[in-house]
């Protein structure tokens, strides 16, 4: 990426040369463009947020950015790219939104996430460090930025517009107003689980922001918790965990599980280990951000459960679920089991088959498919 400091090689993580998909996009571009163009004084404590693979951090890194992220790939993502960069450590500040924000932010860079709930959750845990000289720069594609991103930042922080786009990307304008009445942070929100799937019924569910179908338990999820397997001795792994229901719901029907929570989300863990705890469940659990099973020991596993996603922020890729069947495989015990949910038209069963030698079709309705796989001696 060629940016007004220099030209910086950049790449996602885990870092794979066949992946086409690059590190940064042209919202990343345009944001830094804009600095430079317009002389932006980049002194005091700059903020920069949702920064996905790093570019950002890493092209201002000379002015000691900090990095808020709610990825534990891109802020791994961020540590390689600042090392390939030649970064002194310590130069960029890497923090979660689980961590608590600066006391106070003088430029506040936004690249606008997917989940408006997780811009919501942000801008309001940034708004009190937020003063009326703060320059607020938002940057996105085009089809990323919508009328309730605009009317979030105006609500939470000031007046906003926008620029014109250039190459499908677009900035956001706000100028803070200390003296505007914020709402309250409705997050973390709970909700009630319906009947009808098993050991999680009527209980309670916990989501922070920017965990998916964080208002309600999405279709596919509830399609599994109706066809968990029954209770039985061992370690399982709810993989890709988001809230942890699956794997709440796997430690209520059988307290003698030990159930690990796998995502690589900050957000999706902290909601996993809140939901656990709240409907006080007996017996072992463990709750890791990372990426998948990777520093799961091998073979250490009886039973994996997982929803994939097929989505890597706007892009459509099948890389995530393929790396979260082959982790799953290594860490199987031989007789273990992998289960996955999955839309029918994703073809899991064929990559099951390439991989495990076996797919055994569990459930099925006109969307989704239950799919078994078991680990061979």
């Amino acid at each position: 990426m060629t940016t007004p400091w220099g030209e910086a090689e950049l790449t996602r993580f885990p870092e794979d040369p066949r992946d086409r998909l690059r590190a940064w996009d042209a919202s990343d571009a345009y944001l830094l463009h804009h600095l430079a163009e317009e002389r932006v004084p980049l002194t005091g404590t700059v903020v920069v947020v949702g920064d996905r693979w790093g570019a950002l951090v890493t092209a201002l890194a000379e002015h000691r950015p900090t990095q808020i992220t709610d990825s534990f790939l891109g802020q791994e993502a961020t540590r390689a790219n600042l090392r390939r960069a030649g970064v002194e450590p310590g130069a960029v500040r890497l923090l979660t939104t689980q961590d608590p924000p600066p006391e106070r932010v003088d430029v506040l860079l936004v690249r606008v996430p997917k989940s408006l709930a997780l811009l919501e959750d942000q801008l309001l845990r940034l708004a009190p460090a937020v003063h009326a000289d703060t320059v607020v720069v938002g940057t996105g594609m085009v089809k990323e930025i919508h009328t309730s991103t605009l009317r979030l930042f105006e609500r939470i922080l000031g007046p906003t517009r926008t620029s014109l786009a250039r190459q499908k990307a677009r900035l956001v304008f706000c100028t803070p107003d200390p003296a505007l009445e914020r709402p309250a942070n409705p997050w973390p929100y709970s909700y009630t689980l319906p009947d009808g799937i098993g050991a999680v019924s009527g209980r309670t569910v916990v989501n922070h922001a920017g965990v998916f179908c964080a208002d309600r338990l999405d279709v596919g999820t509830r399609f599994l918790l109706e066809h968990l397997p029954g209770p039985g001795p061992g370690r399982v792994v709810d993989l890709g965990c988001g809230n942890g229901v699956v794997g709440t719901a796997v430690a209520l029907a059988d307290p003698t599980a030990e159930v690990l929570f796998v995502d690589e989300s900050y957000p999706a863990v902290a909601s996993a280990e809140a939901t656990y705890k709240a409907n006080g469940v007996p017996g072992h659990a463990e709750f890791r951000v990372g990426d998948g099973l990777a520093g799961v020991a091998a073979a250490s596993v009886d039973l994996v459960l997982n929803n994939p996603p097929f989505h890597s922020h706007q892009a459509t890729t099948d890389t995530t679920a393929w790396r979260m069947f082959t982790g799953a495989k290594r860490a199987l015990r031989p007789g273990g089991e992998l289960w996955v949910i999955g839309n029918r038209h994703l073809g899991y069963h064929l990559k099951l088959k390439r991989l495990f030698g076996n797919s055994q079709l569990v459930a099925s309705d006109p969307k989704f498919v239950v799919l078994k796989a078991v680990k061979r001696a």
